[in-house]
């Protein structure tokens, strides 16, 4: 994705410097473009396991680096299910994290972790691995292809590349995605002792369908979510590289993978503490706390905890996301450039 970038500005420069008429396009910038499009040709084809690889590994990474920050989003997310109000009033991250270490010991901020790595292995493969697939295919649409390079219409196929490939990602790997929130929002009772158990223990308390409780809610936040990390990184990388060419790459994927992410948490954040007290409805044995579907849960959050409590964790969301996604599209890239020059 980032050479893309960089080859569409150099072409477009070379282009207005050739057609300036002052002769000041020399060898080494005709040499230079040569350069960037074999680099373009030789990341494109870099094979299926490779992008798979790329994908998982820069996935896998960020989610190690932000475990910590990961579980206290979760614990604030779901506090609102089991806690009256004046607990919830007291509640914030630094008790809460003190109560861990406390309680729990240092360790236990990354409980969970192992089936969140099992997780995000095969997920953010098949998320970048779709998202190249799906870009293709919108391009060879003979309207978005009579297009060009147009700023509006590569938006468009950002968005709605980035949006496919969240809900082929999520739908493929949904089961450990609620096993490792299970197993993060456990505190002093443990009821499941690991991912296998907990697969055992859903199925026999809950059915198959158990371990796809708050699919709904998954899919209709993780389509607008990955949409618009995609879309505003695309976006933001290209108008940077095309004001500050000489930026290193990395700096620039680390720092728009972070604004994107923001982006993203912001606009759906309600839709994903939703989905998270979905999946631990009926978790441990406890009764239902919502017998309504997506839009009654909202509103009974909304009557209950007020507009704040859709937004219940949103501080802790923002402190992971801004070093995670960055972390995770820069590794991606990072990832593809060294595959493809193996490959070449």
């Amino acid at each position: 994705m980032q050479t893309e970038a960089r080859v569409g500005v150099v072409v477009e420069g070379g282009q207005r410097g050739l057609s300036s008429g002052n002769g000041s396009v020399s060898v080494d910038k005709i040499t230079l473009q040569q350069q960037q499009k074999q680099m373009l040709q030789n990341q494109s084809q870099i094979g299926t396991i490779s992008q798979l690889l790329a994908g998982g590994v820069a996935g896998a990474l960020s989610k190690t680096c932000t475990a910590p920050l990961a579980r206290l989003t979760i614990l604030f997310q779901v506090q609102g299910m089991h806690s009256d109000t004046a607990t919830l009033r007291k509640a914030s991250i630094w008790r809460e994290a003190s109560r861990i270490v406390s309680e729990e010991g240092f360790r236990a901020f990354w409980k969970g972790n192992l089936v969140t790595i099992a997780h995000r292995l095969p997920y953010s493969s098949v998320n970048f691995y779709a998202y190249e697939h799906y870009k293709k295919l919108l391009h060879a649409i003979p309207v978005v292809e009579s297009q060009g390079e147009n700023m509006s219409s590569d938006l468009f196929v950002h968005f709605v590349s980035g949006g496919l490939a969240g809900i082929t990602a999520a739908s493929v790997t949904y089961p450990l995605d609620l096993v490792r929130t299970r197993l993060a929002a456990q505190t002093n009772v443990i009821y499941y002792r690991g991912i296998c158990h907990a697969l055992q223990t859903i199925c026999r308390d809950e059915g198959i369908w158990g371990l796809y409780k708050g699919l709904g809610a998954t899919l209709l936040g993780v389509g607008p979510s990955i949409a618009i990390s995609f879309s505003v990184y695309e976006t933001l990388r290209s108008f940077w590289q095309s004001q500050r060419q000489s930026d290193s790459p990395v700096l620039v994927s680390l720092a728009c993978g972070s604004l994107s992410g923001i982006a993203s948490s912001t606009a759906t954040f309600p839709l994903d503490l939703v989905r998270r007290r979905k999946q631990l409805e009926g978790a441990g044995g406890r009764a239902r706390v919502y017998t309504t579907g997506l839009f009654g849960t909202f509103q009974y959050i909304f009557r209950t905890e007020g507009f704040r409590g859709l937004y219940r964790g949103i501080l802790p969301e923002y402190y992971k996301v801004v070093p995670g996604v960055g972390i995770c599209f820069m590794t991606y890239e990072t990832l593809k450039m060294l595959l493809a020059d193996i490959s070449s």
